[in-house]
């Protein structure tokens, strides 16, 4: 499942257990489902850090870390 998928689905899990009207039991499984969608978009978050962070230091490497941007 991509981020825009979990994303999604973690805002519509949001707004179903903020209208109530929920058991108990629903509510709880709503609520452990939404954990595991926020903990997908957090890892999915902190690769994409990663990512960048690889690239910017790949950059400062190859042109020192007073190089200026050419845009």
């Amino acid at each position: 499942m991509g981020y825009e998928e979990a994303r999604d689905e973690l805002i519509a899990v949001v707004q179903r257990l903020e209208q109530g009207g929920l058991d108990l039991d629903a509510s709880l499984k709503l609520w452990e489902r939404g954990e595991e969608l926020a903990k997908r978009c957090e890892e999915h978050l902190a690769g994409a850090r990663r990512r960048v962070e690889e690239v910017l230091a790949a950059h400062e490497s190859e042109n020192g870390p007073d190089a200026e941007s050419d845009d």
